[in-house]
């Protein structure tokens, strides 16, 4: 019987210091980075500080899970670099990625939907172009050139309805307003919301307008990248579910929106 006591003090005895440890365990670091002209997702707080929807949800998830910490959320690169290193697993995760045929072969996408975007046009102010659909804009002429980021999924939209002039060199929205302002294009094709913000950050608000019509609508997700471990995606997943059961994804949404 001595024996046995002594096996039951060991087991009441760890039943103090195992969560004690678990607790201390350094937590599981996720690299990832503030997408650039990505409007309400990343925002440039003053110099030194970058804020928006996805730091937001990000510091969601990590009171969900104190075990995850996402790193690098304060630091700039443009979409086609965080996608590149997303695929070469030297970023593990990006917030509000939207999935597409060819992205869907290397990340993987996880969690619920953060939130719905819709497509618009953006033209010059004094353009007193309609757009109500597709066929209109085809009718514009193969000289009405339409302008979209390099690398986002919006090109692959353009692509895949055709029939129109796309300039998809110029991978931030800065450098296409320019563009569009300066008449090196007719359209320029971006998401919403964040457009507003977009034409107030860049001075074009007066020179651009967003034109009503929404041309294509989507969803944005959590992409991982496919290095990343099963188990701490699962646990990313995890904890944005459990956001978004609470509500919170949406109450952040129209924090941002």
């Amino acid at each position: 019987m001595a024996g046995m006591d002594s096996i039951r003090a060991v087991l009441l005895g760890a039943a103090f210091w195992l969560p004690a440890l678990a607790a201390a365990a350094p937590p599981v670091l996720l690299r990832t980075a503030a997408q650039e002209g990505s409007e309400p997702k990343f925002i440039a707080d003053g110099k030194d500080r970058i804020v928006g929807l996805c730091t937001d949800i990000m510091r969601a998830v990590e009171q969900s899970d104190p075990g995850l910490r996402f790193v690098g959320d304060q630091q700039w690169k443009p979409l086609i670099r965080v996608l590149a290193e997303l695929a070469n697993g030297t970023e593990d995760v990006s917030c509000a990625i939207q999935p597409t045929p060819e992205r869907e072969k290397l990340f993987n996408f996880i969690g619920p939907a953060l939130y719905a975007i819709d497509y618009h046009f953006l033209a010059r102010s004094d353009d007193n172009i309609v757009v109500n659909n597709w066929d209109d804009v085809r009718k514009l002429g193969p000289g009405a050139v339409v302008l979209v980021n390099r690398g986002y999924a919006a090109g692959e939209i353009l692509t895949a309805m055709g029939g129109f002039t796309v300039d998809a060199s110029s991978p931030r929205a800065e450098l296409n307003l320019q563009k569009l302002v300066a008449g090196r294009g007719r359209l320029y094709f971006h998401r919403a919301p964040g457009l507003n913000r977009l034409l107030q950050r860049t001075g074009t608000a007066g020179q651009v307008k967003i034109l009503p019509q929404v041309m294509a609508s989507a969803k944005l997700y959590f992409a991982a990248s496919k290095q990343l471990d099963r188990e701490t995606r699962d646990r990313v997943a995890a904890a944005l579910f459990s956001l978004e059961k609470k509500g919170e994804l949406e109450r952040l949404m129209h924090k941002w929106d």
